[in-house]
């Protein structure tokens, strides 16, 4: 599937970025993608109507919002049982955030590509294929995944960088993808907003992206974009 396509039907399932608990939504698995410390970090997956570990589905992860304090992955399972019924298999991803890890933006890009990474590296064992990995989020979360294919640095130092932790695609809702002087969180990564803010490290190894953000956003504006 196209990922015009796939921007298209997520966008018709669009909730608000800093969205409470969503219930009313099961994954078919959740799977322990990182340990850091005593923290055990998940991918909560839906499958496709008879998913194989044998297929070749392309794959979205998607990082919930939450200004990188709180949040939850519940957020997106609507975007990923939607999408599931499409063919991929599709993920919500958790990461460490402010208020239960006492993190910051740093760790949230970490987790981040941490999650791209480890999909990446299981991708038999998931049934999709690595070549196709779509990351995606709202808000911070759409921070998140644009970092994830924008910025250099911000790894675990047990990484392994042979694998690359850059998807094949970004679809960010109203995400915070700038963190200069002017932008939003400034306040938060001062110290090294150059290197961490996704608007300020496009190149031409930045996946293809598709953006959407609301005209009343007073958060992030569309001149933004």
């Amino acid at each position: 599937m196209r990922i015009t396509q796939i921007a298209t039907l997520i966008a018709l399932f669009a909730f608000p970025a800093h969205a409470a608990e969503v219930t009313g939504f099961e994954p078919d698995k959740s799977v322990v993608y990182k340990t850091i410390g005593d923290v055990e970090l998940k991918l909560h997956v839906f499958h496709p109507e008879d998913h194989k570990p044998s297929d070749k589905r392309p794959a979205i992860v998607f990082f919930f919002g939450g200004g990188w304090n709180g949040g939850s992955p519940s957020q997106f399972y609507p975007h990923c049982e939607y999408l599931a019924s499409r063919g991929m298999v599709a993920m919500s991803a958790e990461y460490r955030v402010k208020s239960r890890n006492k993190t910051t933006p740093r760790e949230c890009v970490k987790d981040g590509k941490s999650a791209v990474r480890w999909i990446r590296q299981q991708a038999e064992e998931l049934g999709v294929d690595p070549a196709r990995i779509a990351a995606g989020g709202g808000s911070a979360g759409g921070h998140v995944a644009a970092a994830t294919g924008t910025t250099k640095g911000f790894e675990e130092e047990e990484a392994d960088l042979n694998v690359s932790c850059r998807p094949d695609a970004l679809v960010l809702f109203n995400p915070v993808y700038d963190n200069g002087p002017t932008g939003y969180g400034h306040s938060r990564i001062k110290e090294y907003w150059k290197e961490i803010s996704p608007m300020h490290n496009i190149s031409e190894e930045t996946p293809p992206t598709v953006v959407f953000l609301g005209t009343k956003d007073k958060h992030i504006p569309v001149e933004t974009a």
